[in-house]
């Protein structure tokens, strides 16, 4: 039976190994987050520049913006790893695949999803959005982020090794982020009207935890399926 010290082990070589691997390629790093932060820039640009118009459709926009660069991301979750071979090695070590996708994950948010979180305050102020609704926008994405990050990896699991998998992820994903993307804004939004949005944020709490769960178990098939091609 394996140890848990293993299993940890492994997590933590995994961790610290792709955190170096992202790190080390910043261009690639900075990309989501330019597209996030270019995307919501100009849409006032193309709308209107009026306070009243951009306060309402301020969740939807920052919510989508975030979505699409998560998904410009999710292609190369796996792909680098499938194509020099240590993502064959982690589906034949003895350890459980389930930690090394999770640690891959974690990674994976950290540079996509937590950056797009810590700037989104800063497009609130933009959009003419109250302080508590800043605050509320920051705690969805908060939870959401982390979310969207586990689904577009079962995206990019079940592509793995495809020919332009990429342009299969969105097709693949997108429907499972919609419940996620409707509560996220729907809590922005009732914040700003003055209503409670307890309901909304226990859902997606709910969802994290679903997701959180459940995921890396759909990755870890995904990927078996896709090395043994």
């Amino acid at each position: 039976m394996l140890s848990t010290y293993s299993a940890v082990s492994l997590f933590e070589r995994v961790l610290k190994r792709d955190l170096k691997i992202n790190f080390s390629q910043r261009g690639e790093l900075i990309n989501p987050l330019f597209f996030f932060l270019m995307v919501v820039s100009l849409f006032p640009i193309g709308v209107s520049p009026e306070a009243t118009v951009l306060r309402t459709l301020a969740p939807g926009v920052v919510w989508i913006a975030a979505l699409l660069a998560t998904l410009i991301a999710a292609d190369s979750l796996f792909q680098q790893d499938f194509e020099d071979g240590s993502l064959e090695q982690l589906v034949l070590a003895p350890e459980p695949l389930y930690f090394s996708v999770l640690a891959k994950v974690i990674v994976h948010w950290l540079v996509t999803g937590l950056p797009l979180t810590l700037f989104a305050p800063l497009l609130g102020v933009m959009f003419y959005l109250p302080w508590e609704s800043i605050r509320v926008l920051a705690l969805t994405l908060l939870i959401g982020t982390p979310v969207m990050a586990l689904i577009n990896a079962i995206g990019a699991a079940l592509t793995v090794g495809v020919r332009r998998g990429g342009m299969l992820i969105p097709l693949i994903v997108l429907p499972l982020h919609i419940p996620i993307l409707i509560f996220g804004t729907q809590a922005v939004k009732a914040t700003e009207e003055g209503f409670d949005m307890t309901g909304q944020i226990s859902l997606m709490l709910a969802m994290f935890v679903a997701a959180l769960s459940l995921a890396p178990l759909a990755i870890s098939a995904g990927l078996k399926i896709g090395v043994s091609r």
